[in-house]
């Protein structure tokens, strides 16, 4: 099968508009987490979540016509991925080709997006005319199509990234939208990784995005449980759980011939995956974190390495109670005392759900690039339960050049990815 190289990134969020913008926040110990300002939170329990403040749309995504029939989180996902693709340079070697060859071209090139299948904003227009209605289905009903949105349909498809940007790029390959909660980004990757180690594509665009900070959302997991009342501190002894944050990432894959026939620069290497579920609940996860452990080894065994050839981990580190501490009890069965550095990005700019595992897989081919892993700045004392765990507030040296990047989602998903430079 053939090698899968990364010749092209991209990403949006609270943090930064580039990878490289994102991991010099994180670097510099700085949490652009925040008040929201995306809706009136008086009366929320928490008003904290890692929004892109002061945004205008438009800068991300300049068309007035598109902007009118697609989400915020659709703009963060092709943001991201358009930034990828201008930054592998794809459409310059394109040009160069004839016409045959530029057809084979945009067969061969695929695009899988991830999301989080939307959120409850997809209702909000509907809610004025509830209220003006009393309840009344007949007197809804007459009037819906004069207030709704006649674009509500097509604005609200989960589909919407993985069609505009192949519209926008000519890619005419194999494609997927997954929509498996905070574990899509990163099965986007997989998805792609596959497709082009067994000769469905040769070359394919991965993007996550997530825009999850909506009134409902905000609501509905504080009382689950899982809504952090202050700053997000993972495998902190005080932590009270997760935060939002939105924004999107994306990576250009190609195969070892595809990126050698335009010398394209190569940022990395996708090596292997591995993903399991806990199976205990929509929210309930193993006790013993072997769910994720079993993730670990499949990822391990599918790129044909060990444990100990693990130079740095990037975990899910989400800040709720019983995530961090299963993911450590996972990674201390996985590594036992010889683990790796272990770091985490949420602390930073909050948890992008379906965005996450893109996002922080880009940054962690920046990490090793640049020979650091950086620390979690909200770490103040490990939690007891957490013990074993090689993390650290300081920055320090990743012992080789592959990176394992975890992701967990609802219904006990969790994923292992493994790459490097």
């Amino acid at each position: 099968m053939s090698r899968v190289f990364v010749t092209g990134m991209g990403a949006v969020c609270a943090g930064g508009r580039t990878p490289e913008e994102i991991l010099a926040t994180v670097e510099g110990g700085r949490t652009v987490i925040g008040p929201i300002a995306l809706f009136d939170t008086t009366g929320y329990p928490s008003n904290l979540a890692g929004e892109i403040v002061g945004l205008e749309l438009r800068s991300l995504v300049p068309d007035r016509k598109l902007l009118k029939v697609i989400r915020r989180t659709d703009v963060f996902g092709i943001y991201a991925a358009t930034a990828a693709v201008e930054a592998a340079a794809t459409a310059a070697w394109r040009d160069t080709l004839d016409d045959a060859a530029r057809a084979q071209f945009a067969d061969r090139f695929g695009c899988y997006a991830g999301s989080g299948g939307g959120t409850f904003d997809t209702q909000y227009d509907f809610f004025p005319l509830i209220t003006e209605a009393h309840g009344e289905m007949p007197a809804f009903g007459r009037e819906l199509g004069n207030v709704v949105n006649p674009m509500w349909l097509l604005r609200s498809l989960p589909n919407n990234v993985l069609c505009h940007v192949s519209i926008n790029h000519g890619l005419k390959g194999a494609n997927a939208c997954i929509t498996h909660h905070s574990i899509s980004g990163t099965l986007a990757i997989v998805e792609a990784f596959e497709a082009l180690r067994t000769g469905e594509a040769d070359r394919a665009v991965a993007v996550g995005h997530e825009a999850p900070i909506e009134p409902q959302n905000v609501l509905y997991y504080h009382r689950a449980g899982l809504y952090a009342s202050g700053p997000l501190t993972p495998f902190d002894a005080s932590r009270t759980g997760s935060l939002f944050g939105e924004g999107a990432g994306a990576l250009v894959l190609e195969t070892e011939a595809a990126a050698a026939e335009r010398n394209a620069t190569r940022h990395g290497e996708v090596l292997g995956s591995g993903s399991t579920s806990d199976a205990e609940g929509l929210l309930a996860i193993g006790d013993d974190g072997a769910g994720m452990a079993d993730a670990i080894a499949l990822a391990l065994d599918n790129a044909g390495l060990a444990a100990r050839d693990v130079g740095m981990v990037v975990a899910h580190a989400n800040g709720t109670r019983n995530s961090d501490r299963t993911e450590a009890l996972a990674l201390v069965r996985t590594f036992g005392r010889d683990m790796p550095p272990v770091t985490g990005f949420k602390w930073a700019f909050g948890h992008l759900l379906a965005a996450s595992g893109a996002v922080e897989t880009a940054l962690a081919l920046l990490a090793l690039r640049n020979g650091r892993v950086p620390g979690i700045a909200t770490l103040e004392t490990l939690d007891p339960a957490c013990e074993g765990l090689n993390v650290s507030r300081e920055a320090r040296a990743p012992r080789s050049g592959v990176a394992l990047v975890l992701s967990r989602g609802f219904g006990g998903t969790n994923t292992a990815l493994l790459v490097r430079t």
